[in-house]
């Protein structure tokens, strides 16, 4: 009996060392946004007057938000980031789709030498492959355009190769099965494939989604034209508006406006992606 109270008080102590190490670490990432958040309620005078930054403010202002959208066209830059969101994500699901496929299922010559070359793209620095890219888009004259801005952002690799592992976790006689019964690949790719392994695409969805949504080094570099900003292009811009110095609150309050459809989307497919990430096995 002595032996048990003893077993579950260690539980219960290991438990809280748990609970207390969690709600630690928790802290430390949320509070981040608890500072960007406490940030654009502060007005311009108060965060510069500031010599040691304060946890809290007891006269919460609005004004950074209306000069988020008063300072640039910040609408605009969203409805552009929007439409380069939708389109990248949208083509880089059709080329990932058919390329994993292609990879997992189909019989052709070369395919492990090409999937090796593939993989190994993934060694290659992104400021390599941008550098690479901006002279391509150039010399082809999509500079300032959706087309300049879409184009390199199509294919990834690393989501090729992360579909192409869940398709080949679906057993190769479905497949033989179905080509006897005389479906063709696309049939069988979009009728027993994709509702499978949908867990996946959904991650790879989001995933893109996020990605695209916080492009900044590639459409500050590929763009010049105001028509073609994106949200990037207007946080810098409101950073560089303060009297003479950096506009902190602003640029935060303009951040919590474009980190919003982000943290909802989360919020609403979080238990997806989780699935998705997690993946091990095949579903039947």
């Amino acid at each position: 009996m002595e032996d048990t109270r003893s077993h579950n008080r260690a539980k219960a102590v290991k438990k809280i060392f748990i609970y207390l190490f969690l709600g630690f670490w928790a802290l430390l990432v949320l509070f981040p946004f608890y500072w960007m958040i406490l940030t654009s309620f502060k007005s311009y005078g108060e965060y510069t007057g500031e010599v040691v930054p304060k946890l809290f403010t007891l006269a919460p202002v609005l004004e950074n938000y209306f000069f988020a959208f008063d300072a640039v066209p910040l609408l605009d830059y969203l409805a552009n980031t929007l439409v380069f969101t939708l389109a990248t994500t949208g083509i880089m699901l059709i080329v990932t789709v058919f390329a994993s496929y292609g990879f997992a299922k189909m019989e052709f010559r070369g395919k492990n030498l090409v999937f090796t070359i593939f993989l190994a793209l993934m060694m290659i620095p992104n400021e390599l492959v941008i550098i690479t890219n901006f002279v391509t888009v150039t010399n082809a004259g999509l500079r300032n355009s959706f087309m300049g801005l879409i184009l390199p952002s199509v294919a990834s690799v690393f989501y090729i190769y992360l579909l192409k592992e869940n398709f080949e976790q679906v057993p190769h006689e479905l497949y033989k099965a179905a080509k006897v019964d005389g479906t063709s690949d696309l049939k069988f790719l979009f009728k027993v494939m994709v509702p499978i392994c949908k867990p996946t695409i959904v991650t790879i969805t989001i995933l893109k989604v996020i990605e695209c949504w916080n492009s900044y080094v590639w459409p500050r570099l590929i763009t010049d034209e105001e028509a073609y900003f994106l949200v990037s292009n207007g946080i810098q811009a409101i950073r560089e508006s303060g009297f003479g110095r950096e506009n902190i609150p602003a640029m935060m309050a303009t951040v919590v406006i474009i980190s919003v459809p982000l943290i909802v989307l989360f919020l609403i497919f979080r238990k997806k992606i989780m699935a998705g990430v997690s993946r091990g096995g095949t579903k039947g």
